[in-house]
């Protein structure tokens, strides 16, 4: 699928560059009545431009679907249940007996077209902005889950010093950064 997208995404690309790099200047040059109205190798250029955004559509359409039918976010892992979470650098009555190093986990997501849309309505109405909302709760879960994973790799019994760092990436898509030390525990 994610070869699919590539070259859908290639023969858009190329067929963008083609219309406006030698398709439009084409037209500029030639404003003999006699030539035929569209050359062959312009058609083909806006064929593989329509046809990459078609074919990128239809496998993020397929992609949203598959993940649809699975769990609205990750679900914790045996190995993730056992690691616990803390955002100070202790935990109270438990001594740490070994530091196991940073671990980490980030996620880019961003939410479709058409809730976007809904943001900004709601934006311009007041309110809160459930689909940013929703889209941020599960990059969290996300991010948090990896991280999680990659203690439980290490042996680690807690995540102490959790942190969470968000940024715009593009649009309205944003990266979720979730960060801390892993550690063993003593009784």
């Amino acid at each position: 699928m994610k070869t699919l997208r590539h070259i859908g995404s290639l023969a858009f690309v190329l067929g963008l560059f083609t219309v406006v790099f030698a398709g439009i200047p084409w037209y500029v040059i030639v404003p003999d009545p006699n030539v035929p109205v569209v050359p062959w190798w312009l058609q083909i250029a806006v064929f593989c431009l329509l046809g990459g955004i078609l074919v990128v559509l239809l496998t993020l359409a397929l992609e949203q679907l598959r993940n649809k039918t699975s769990a609205e976010g990750p679900l914790p892992t045996e190995a993730e249940s056992t690691v616990l979470l803390l955002n100070c650098p202790a935990l109270p009555g438990r001594q740490i007996t070994e530091i196991l190093g940073l671990v980490q986990g980030h996620t880019v997501f961003a939410i479709w077209l058409g809730k976007d849309l809904s943001a900004i309505v709601r934006l311009i109405l007041g309110g809160e902005l459930t689909e940013y909302t929703e889209m941020m709760g599960r990059a969290r879960a996300a991010a948090t889950s990896r991280m999680i994973t990659e203690a439980a790799e290490m042996g680690a019994d807690a995540i102490i010093n959790v942190r969470y760092m968000t940024t715009s990436v593009v649009g309205t898509a944003a990266e979720l950064f979730a960060y801390g030390t892993a550690v063993k525990l003593g009784e």
